[in-house]
């Protein structure tokens, strides 16, 4: 039934390989041995794959490698679809976004140092910045590490991340800086500001 729903039976192979393996590459002949299908078809079901957006590829040592595309609107619907893990599938069922960040922003607090904490891209609907989380302050790389960590752990997929002194986003705010603007310009959410400084900035 599931290979009616998706299309084709390759594709379906497909999905399930790369969504229980996210952050793994295959290159093609390697794909086509773990999921026993034949060349010209999974070459035409990654070509499309990789132009809907759910595939990414890359170039390394002569081959061509693919992977699952952890950024994808739809990633963690699939995921739930294909995840080989009962337990997985009911954590991210239940899981509410809400509940997640207040539980990211409690352990953001215990962290020494932050001064600054926005979340964006995965972590707040509808954003479009390519960064999830931004850091500002003198901050422990270990404790940022682990914090990290717990994030990915709770959504299930990569996060992308920058940690920046208060003096280098201060000065970058002040400038105007293209990159702080795209952040502030698109969906986000404060969530921690010791220094009200984005607060100073509207006013």
């Amino acid at each position: 039934m599931i290979d009616a729903l998706f299309g084709s039976k390759t594709r379906v192979k497909l999905l399930h390989l790369f969504l229980n393996n996210p952050g793994q590459q295959f290159y093609v002949r390697e794909i086509t041995r773990k999921i026993d299908e034949q060349i010209n078809s999974v070459r035409r079901e990654l070509a499309n794959m990789i132009e809907v957006g759910v595939v990414t590829s890359d170039s390394a040592d002569n081959k061509l490698y693919y992977q699952v595309n952890q950024r994808y609107d739809y990633y963690l619907p699939l995921r739930t679809i294909f995840s080989d893990s009962t337990t997985e599938l009911q954590s991210v069922s239940i899981i509410q976004p809400d509940d997640s960040k207040q539980e990211y922003v409690y352990k953001l607090r215990s962290i020494t140092g932050v001064r600054l904490a926005i979340f964006a891209g995965v972590l707040i609907k509808g954003s479009t910045t390519p960064v999830d989380v931004l850091l500002v302050g003198s901050l422990a790389p270990a404790k940022v590490t682990s914090l990290i960590k717990s994030i990915e752990s709770g959504e299930k997929r990569e996060i992308n991340y920058t940690v920046m002194s208060y003096d280098e986003f201060y000065y970058r705010l002040s400038v105007r800086d293209r990159f702080i603007t795209e952040i502030l310009n698109g969906k986000h959410s404060v969530v921690i500001d010791e220094d009200k400084i984005l607060e100073q900035k509207e006013k």
